[in-house]
């Protein structure tokens, strides 16, 4: 089976600034990041250990390991492509994303309900977490989760499509404690496109995750 390997950026450190200093994106990249992905491979390596010899009293922690360090991975795969340094302002039809705008109004309202209701989301999440925006394939709606410590208050076979990173480590070097200043910050870098790509996708897939009737 593959092991699990850091995606490179798309983009260079300094393309998110000043929203996001190069600094921070090296080492939330380069460090945390491949932090993940190292912790992912090796609780695989430890959970094929213990089936090889049947010892099964680590499995709880094992699987919560697995949890954690596979949700960084994913989540944070996410994030990268969901920023870009020309990004921002709403999802317009004119951008050719107005299928993304239309499924966000009938799902909250109006954007500006949405934009605060992530918002939200993402500064109040317990201990450290994220605030994202999800396709659900029950009902094709989109809702907002938190995603807390990488475990989960998460709707089941939700799909993320937008994901705001709340753990210190993605702001506290540029914008210390202020946590809502660096969230109403990340509205400027978000990439509609790739959320759109992101929706769309979801949607194609929303079958597969459905109950059998």
């Amino acid at each position: 089976m593959p092991v699990y390997t850091l995606p490179e950026l798309p983009y260079d450190y300094s393309a998110l600034a000043p929203v996001i200093s190069p600094e921070i994106v090296e080492l939330h990249h380069d460090k945390h990041h491949a932090a993940y992905v190292k912790g992912a491979n090796d609780t695989l390596e430890q959970l094929a250990e213990a089936r090889d010899k049947e010892q099964w009293g680590s499995i709880n922690g094992l699987e919560k390991n697995l949890a954690f360090h596979l949700s960084g991975h994913i989540l944070h795969s996410i994030y990268w492509h969901n920023m870009t340094g020309d990004g921002g302002g709403e999802p317009l039809a004119a951008d050719g994303v107005g299928e993304l705008a239309d499924a966000i109004t009938e799902s909250f309202g109006s954007f500006a309900g949405f934009k605060t209701q992530l918002s939200k989301a993402a500064a109040t999440t317990q201990g450290s977490g994220w605030g994202v925006l999800a396709h659900e394939p029950l009902s094709g709606r989109l809702i907002v989760e938190q995603v807390y410590d990488h475990q989960g208050n998460v709707g089941q076979g939700a799909t993320p499509i937008l994901v705001f990173d709340a753990w210190e480590h993605a702001f506290y070097l540029q914008y210390k404690n202020q946590k809502v200043d660096f969230i109403e910050a990340m509205w400027q870098v978000v990439n509609w496109q790739d959320v759109a790509r992101r929706y769309a996708a979801a949607k194609s897939r929303a079958d597969v995750l459905l109950p059998a009737p």
